[in-house]
């Protein structure tokens, strides 16, 4: 089965290059590739069209609505011509051999498949100790008050079934995108798993992660998916 990696980016001329050459080194699954530029202001957008040249599966998508990761990651997902999408990210901290994993799921019937720091043979790499703390305490805490099949539903690299995409009407305004999407297709009775990834902390660029702006979105999400649960 072919899938679509997608690939939001936004002034990563540090990393966008080496993403994509271990991408295709080490990748040995069918697929195409989609870098989105969300409104670089450096060479990202250059950079990728050089890769291009150099590989014939890789599409180069401009986010033509405002700036920001969940206009990004749409604009990939529709630009996607497979029936399976994974969001990876373009600064070297996904774990690309977790994305056969993930197929392999995909394969056995499930819809939606996380890649989880937070299970036997998952792991985080260094970054800030309060954004892992909050991101396994969600994790973890949506698994067992609610009985969502994964503990850590705040990572953005997850593999979808283009079908579950088109169920979703997403509200989200940033990177709670990639907490909102499992939990309605929960909702919405698809069938979602995990499987374990290391991740790392980039050592090039910065990140446009800022978890204290950030909070009050996932809060009302987390608010959200608790009363859903408790009147469903």
């Amino acid at each position: 089965m072919k899938v679509s990696l997608v690939i939001p980016v936004h002034n990563e001329e540090d990393n966008i290059a080496d993403t994509v050459t271990e991408i295709e080194r080490n990748l040995d699954i069918p697929y195409e590739l989609i870098v989105v530029d969300d409104h670089s202001q450096d060479n990202t957008g250059g950079i990728v069209n050089t890769l291009v040249c150099r590989y014939d599966n890789i599409r180069l998508v401009e986010n033509r609505n405002t700036k920001g990761f969940v206009n990004a990651l749409k604009a990939g997902f529709d630009n996607a011509k497979t029936e399976v999408v994974v969001a990876v990210m373009g600064d070297l901290c996904d774990d690309l051999f977790t994305i056969k994993k993930m197929l392999e799921k995909i394969d056995a019937g499930y819809d939606v498949v996380c890649a989880s720091r937070y299970i036997d043979g998952g792991l985080r790499l260094g970054g800030s100790k309060v954004k892992g703390f909050f991101s396994r305490f969600v994790g973890r805490s949506m698994r067992y008050l609610l009985g969502v099949p994964t503990c850590d539903i705040s990572n953005a690299f997850k593999m979808y079934r283009k079908a579950v995409l088109d169920k979703i009407d997403i509200k989200s305004k940033g990177f709670e995108v990639s907490m909102e999407l499992p939990l309605k297709a929960y909702f919405l009775g698809f069938k979602i798993t995990e499987v374990p990834t290391v991740w790392k902390e980039r050592t090039k660029g910065k990140s446009n992660f800022k978890m204290f702006k950030v909070l009050p979105d996932y809060l009302k999400l987390y608010i959200w998916a608790i009363i859903r649960r408790i009147f469903s």
